[in-house]
Formats: structure tokens, C-alpha cells, sequence
């Protein structure tokens, strides 16, 4: 027996098949899934989605949103979402870096949109990257 796990975002249906194993980043912390998994409905923060189908894992970074567990599916709800193997490792790596220093050279200021902002592109760089370098 398996689990149905469907990822969607506003704009294309990114994952829709059979897993063994997910793994969801809540904003609780990870939640490890398997079949037969209470009914649940979570907060999904900015992170990397781990599912296990057919003894390899894939990888999907998450920008954020709902998943609903009920009867052996899981449905993904999410602002965005890409596939670990659809992300270019390098270019993931540098906008970490860029954003990495953009977030350090706003340290020691006072609280503003701007480094909230930096905050969030710093989590949604780090995801990509976790997420690209999941799927070599």
C-alpha cells in the first residue's frame, strides 16, 4: 500500500503520484508521513518537501502554504513549488550567497520591511539550494 501525494501551486500541478514516504517542512518542524497516518491539516513553512517513491527520494522546495492528510493522500497546497531535479544547482547556490549577504549586511538595523523581505528570500534561496543538491 502507498500514498497519494499531491503538490500544488497556483500555476501547475508540480508533483502527482504514488509515495512510500513523505517528508512535509511544517511550520511545527518535519513531519515524517507513511500510510495508514492519522487525518491531519498543517501549516507548511518555507522548506524542502522529501519524498520517497520507489526506493529513491526526490525532492521539492516549498515557498509556504497548507497539507491535508486523510485516508492514505496528501494534498499540498503551496504559494510556489519546484522540483529539486528542475533547479540549477549553481544558480541556487549564488542566489543563496547573494541573499546570505544581503541579510548580513542589514544586521544591527532596525526591524523594516526591507529585512523582512531579505529574510524571506534568504529562506526561499536556502530551499532551492537544499533542494537542488537533494536531487544529485
Amino acid at each position: 500500500m502507498s500514498l497519494t501525494l499531491r503538490v500544488l501551486a497556483p500555476d501547475q500541478n508540480v508533483f502527482d503520484g504514488s509515495a512510500d514516504e513523505v517528508i512535509l517542512p511544517s511550520t511545527t518542524g518535519q513531519l515524517g508521513i507513511l500510510t495508514g497516518h492519522i487525518s491531519m491539516l498543517t501549516a507548511i513553512d518555507v522548506g524542502v518537501l522529501r519524498v520517497r517513491a520507489n526506493g529513491s527520494w526526490n525532492s521539492i522546495a516549498l515557498m509556504g502554504g497548507f497539507a491535508e492528510v486523510d485516508s492514505d493522500e496528501v494534498t499540498v497546497l503551496v504559494n510556489k513549488a519546484e522540483l529539486g531535479s528542475s533547479i540549477d544547482a549553481n544558480a541556487a547556490e549564488a542566489d543563496f550567497q547573494k541573499a546570505t549577504s544581503a541579510v548580513a549586511g542589514m544586521e544591527g538595523q532596525p526591524a523594516s520591511a526591507e529585512k523582512v523581505k531579505a529574510q524571506q528570500q534568504l529562506n526561499e534561496a536556502r530551499a532551492r539550494m537544499q533542494a537542488s543538491k537533494s536531487a544529485d
